[in-house]
């Protein structure tokens, strides 16, 4: 049920309008005049607003202004008796959604109210949206490893240069390929993403450099492959230490030579694709086994990136929780909460096997299971596994 606010000092015309819109299933709640109007609007959340123009100890307008200060978000209607055109260009120019005369057409008024909270919707739907596209860019942290790489990326990422991050699981490592894309020559480029490791070995191939139709069983028509839908921006090759050694054989020929051919064709297509790979398998250790080239390796490795563990960087913690809390209770629709220093120090003195992607999780399961503040105890019903809580308790 959506609330409205209706400001007017005509008594009658709020009643008339407090039962028409109340018939129609809002919510409706009344100012006799303007500062009257806007205490309430800075107090409670509305959905819209209905606003008089001419009223005693604050005026429309004024009470526009004001408004949008405080919450540009909320469409504002002005309805009056008293206007004309200059009047109404003068509220829209100050952030009026619209502008109605008195005595305002119902229907007309009924419509414009929809339309300006459906508006609102997609305005506030397109931000929740962007703040979850901003949030993937994000890297948190002022440790010395985190500020080493992100110095590294600025080095490195206008330059065509490949790079290898490497790092255990969810330590953020495809954050720093999507950071080294953006801030390259290559950004209005695409990037794309494989992961070498979901993909089977017999489906790499088709997947990395598409197929003809025709050239195996289930190739009903012609598949283009992620080296030709990167070219002209970067090729991310996720788990890359999972690749199978004949597709090794393939990539290590697109690097060279900057041309694949499709599976099942004998055309050869130029790709201009930039390279970065990650890992979280030590390489040289794969080579020494037989599992990876070396001739691979060194065309990857023209730079190497490590991303340390969440645990070799606890005082970035701190703020890893903030964004993360900010951000859960942002998604759940939730009021910012508040974390004890208690609760704080625990979570610092975790062990994070899951690094990043756990704390992240830790944090969205704190926000929805805790009280208004997260506090120490909290953490341990809702963090520390029961093996742990066995341990202390023994």
């Amino acid at each position: 049920m959506a609330n409205i606010l209706i400001i007017d000092d005509e008594k009658s015309i709020r009643k008339t309008l407090s039962e028409i819109l109340s018939y129609e299933g809002y919510k409706v709640d009344e100012a006799a005049d303007g500062a009257e109007g806007f205490k309430m609007f800075r107090e409670k959340q509305y959905d819209a607003v209905l606003c008089d123009i001419k009223m005693p100890k604050m005026d429309g307008l004024e009470f526009l202004e004001k408004a949008k200060e405080a919450n540009p978000d909320v469409p504002i209607v002005m309805v009056s008796g008293h206007g004309n055109i200059d009047t109404a260009v003068d509220a829209v120019k100050k952030g009026a959604y619209d502008y109605i005369s008195k005595p305002p057409d119902l229907n007309r008024l009924l419509v414009t109210l929809r339309n300006a909270m459906d508006k609102s919707t997609l305005v506030a739907e397109t931000k929740v949206l962007r703040r979850k596209v901003n949030r993937t860019q994000e890297m948190i942290g002022q440790s010395a490893p985190i500020l080493k790489i992100k110095e590294t990326i600025e080095k490195v990422a206008p330059t065509d240069a490949r790079v290898l991050v490497t790092g255990e699981n969810g330590v953020g490592k495809e954050l720093v390929a999507r950071w080294l894309h953006e801030r390259s020559n290559r950004a209005s480029g695409p990037i794309v993403e494989v992961n070498c490791a979901a993909i089977p070995s017999e489906l790499i191939e088709s997947e990395l450099f598409g197929h003809e139709k025709g050239s195996f069983t289930s190739a009903v028509k012609q598949r283009i492959g992620k080296f030709e839908q990167a070219s002209g921006g970067t090729l991310f090759l996720d788990e890359i230490g999972d690749m199978s050694l004949s597709a090794q054989a393939k990539v290590l020929r697109a690097l060279q030579e900057g041309k694949i051919t499709r599976v099942g064709g004998d055309k050869e297509i130029s790709v201009d694709v930039r390279v970065v790979a990650a890992t979280n398998k030590d390489l040289l250790k794969e080579v020494e086994d037989k599992n990876f080239r070396l001739d691979l390796y060194h065309r990857l490795s023209v730079i190497l990136i490590h991303v340390p563990s969440l645990n070799d960087r606890r005082d970035d913690i701190p703020a890893l929780v903030e964004h993360f809390l900010e951000s859960a209770c942002q998604e759940y629709g939730m009021a910012k909460k508040g974390i004890e220093k208690d609760a704080m120090k625990a979570l610092q003195n975790h062990n994070w096997s899951g690094n990043i992607r756990e704390l992240g999780n830790v944090v969205a399961r704190l926000v929805i299971l805790s009280g208004k503040t997260i506090t120490s105890e909290d953490v341990v019903d809702y963090v520390v596994p029961n093996r742990e809580k066995k341990k202390v308790n023994a």
